[in-house]
């Protein structure tokens, strides 16, 4: 008997969203050229990725690395049935977003008050109603809306998060009719149990409306915490290529679930992506010669 049993799920999808030309560049301290983004996100479109989320509309002072997002995602091919998605923490990120035609947008806030203002320069309170400000502008614009919720499992500053927090604000969300919500382990802190404790409220709160995980591996359980909310009724993945990204406000944060090592185990188990794994291993390796280190993925490194 295996350890994992998927037999009755074998032509199961499994939705993979690339986030390492968000998450995972802005990481970086070595400014990485536009021209290489653009052809990142083009190659990570060939290899089967439905949606990318592309660059945020952050405060360049802050995340230079983000600096060329209205250059960048005005010079990328776009291609039919992908979505190029971005990610704004404030009204003017969605302003921005708007004038160059963004029509998929993340708004996020952090359920740690501490994080928050770090992150932000926002209190909990203050981000909590200006999430829905930003929800609803977005909305106004026509924006596909997804709403993220940073520090879900735990904050490095203040430890564990109140559970009630975390649905109050996700019923917020819920209540504005966003198109996804996403719940994002920002310091790697889920486990098992934790996973299955905040889900098993989320779910049945949500809907038909999609829930997203994004999971950071900083402790080493980012794939058996995927395995988990699967086996829980989530088929929405954040994942990075090579395992980049992790959030510039968090100490000792590392990088999201690989795309390739979410891909594969996928594959082990009969359970579809649609992703080639050679080819995303491909831009991995390109990104790793550019910045000059390994990043956290382990299949990259194995594959010619």
């Amino acid at each position: 008997m295996p350890l994992f049993n998927y037999s009755e799920k074998s032509n199961k999808k499994i939705s993979l969203i690339e986030v390492g030309p968000r998450d995972g560049f802005q990481f970086e301290a070595k400014i990485i050229p536009t021209e290489l983004k653009i052809k990142t996100i083009s190659d990570l479109a060939d290899a089967g990725l439905k949606h990318i989320q592309v660059t945020s509309f952050v405060n360049p002072k802050l995340i230079p690395q983000m600096a060329d997002a209205e250059k960048l995602y005005q010079s990328i091919p776009k291609k039919k049935n992908i979505i190029y998605s971005g990610l704004a923490l404030n009204l003017k990120g969605i302003e921005r977003a708007n004038r160059i035609g963004v029509r998929d947008i993340e708004i996020s806030i952090s359920a740690s008050n501490t994080h928050s203002k770090k992150n932000s320069g926002m209190s909990l309170e203050q981000a909590i109603l200006h999430g829905k400000k930003m929800v609803t502008l977005a909305q106004k614009y026509n924006m596909n809306v997804r709403a993220g919720i940073q520090c879900a499992f735990g904050c490095a500053y203040e430890g564990s998060i109140p559970q009630k927090r975390i649905l109050k604000i996700a019923q917020d969300f819920l209540s504005l009719n966003v198109n996804m919500l996403a719940l994002a382990d920002t310091t790697g802190m889920a486990t098992p149990n934790s996973i299955i404790e905040i889900l098993s409220e989320i779910l049945p709160l949500s809907g038909k409306t999609p829930v997203v995980m994004h999971l950071h591996d900083t402790r080493g359980l980012g794939l058996i915490n995927a395995i988990t909310a699967i086996e829980c009724g989530v088929t929405y993945f954040d994942t990075a290529l090579a395992g980049m990204g992790g959030c510039p406000f968090v100490p000792g944060a590392s990088g999201n679930i690989a795309t390739e090592d979410m891909a594969y185990l996928m594959e082990s188990l009969n359970m579809e992506t649609g992703v080639d794994i050679n080819k995303v291993a491909k831009c991995s390796k390109q990104i790793e010669k550019i910045v000059g280190k390994q990043f956290s993925g382990k299949i990259y490194r194995i594959l010619k």
